[in-house]
């Protein structure tokens, strides 16, 4: 085993191997970089790719959220589309 995957990194009990390993695993869940051709991606731009992902993700819940607030205040409180739509957020 070579010293590097022996080492510990800063994070007590995450070796660099777990590290690389969830880098791997963030690779493969972010849009952005499982359209590329090549899987020479740096762990930074994974983290810089996965931190843009969660903001952008953040402002689409955001603006549903308003878009669903606008649409229960259209509709009747008393109606079978509102008793769903509550029931569906709850």
């Amino acid at each position: 085993m070579s010293s590097r995957r022996s080492r510990q990194s800063s994070a007590p009990g995450i070796t660099d191997d777990q590290i690389i390993d969830l880098v791997s695993k963030l690779r493969h869940l972010l849009p952005e970089i499982r359209q590329r051709r090549s899987d020479k991606v740096s762990a930074s731009k994974v983290l810089q790719e996965t931190c843009n992902y969660i903001t952008n993700l953040h402002k689409e819940v955001d603006d549903l959220s308003e878009r669903l607030s606008q649409l229960l205040e259209t509709i009747d409180c008393d109606s079978p589309e509102a008793a769903i739509i509550r029931s569906l957020i709850m």
